[in-house]
């Protein structure tokens, strides 16, 4: 995944668990928003709500949101939302963005990208990543379906350029895990040359007929794969 994203798939990279601070770790350079490396369970599992990461998506798509504003892009209640975005507030993947009106305090993401890691030996981390893990390959998975299965919903600029392809290969351990991160490489490369993607999440810098276009880089071995039949040894032998 590239550092444009909202989210990286989990990896093994981070500090260790169980760090004092609640809060998230939000890498920033020179000021700018950076990568947010979630290293404690507390805020991976406070993380790990569906309206939660609604809402950071919908920060995403808005750039500012009050809860009120959110509530209507996601049919919740603004309490409902405003108590949500005061947990997020708290483990640090929002603030306050200034400039409210009484009550209606607008929010902003804290980050420009996110990623979690992957700890076998620690069993309170392993799953509090695992719920965060459903809760984003639920509605990752679930966006995607959606719209590759109505493709004659699409704008007609789209044409037929986009869609869905896979492959499925017989690799070691190894060799999966080499191809995978060069194609990751690949997909950092061309995404990071293009800057003016990146100044796109401020909403007025978007041109007129820009349009959220999702790209997801999957990797997995098929774990429900059945075993292959059972062979004769003999048979080879008997036909030739």
């Amino acid at each position: 995944m590239t550092s444009e994203e909202l989210a990286a798939r989990p990896g093994e990279s981070g500090s260790a668990a169980g760090d004092a601070n609640p809060r998230a770790d939000v890498g920033r350079a020179g000021g700018e928003r950076g990568r947010l490396n979630l290293t404690d369970p507390k805020a991976i599992r406070a993380l790990a709500h569906p309206l939660r990461w609604a809402l950071l998506e919908a920060l995403g798509q808005a750039g500012t949101l009050t809860a009120t504003q959110g509530s209507e892009m996601l049919g919740e209640s603004p309490a409902n939302c405003a108590f949500h975005l005061r947990t997020l507030a708290k483990y640090g993947f929002v603030e306050e963005a200034g400039g409210g009106r009484g009550r209606e305090r607008p929010w902003r993401q804290t980050f420009n990208a996110m990623s979690w890691p992957t700890r076998p030996d620690d069993p309170q981390f392993s799953l509090a990543a695992e719920a965060l893990d459903q809760v984003w390959m639920d509605r990752l998975l679930t966006r995607a379906r959606r719209s590759l299965t109505a493709r004659t919903s699409w704008p007609r600029a789209f044409g037929e350029d986009l869609g869905a392809s896979s492959s499925r290969l017989y690799v070691t351990p190894e060799e999966a895990r080499e191809l995978h991160a060069e194609i990751e490489k690949t997909f950092e490369r061309l995404v990071g040359e293009r800057h003016r993607f990146g100044e796109r999440r401020d909403p007025k810098r978007r041109p007129p007929d820009a349009v959220p276009v999702e790209f997801v880089l999957l990797g997995y071995p098929v774990l429900d794969s059945p075993p292959l039949p059972e062979t004769d040894e003999t048979d080879d032998d008997e036909d030739s």
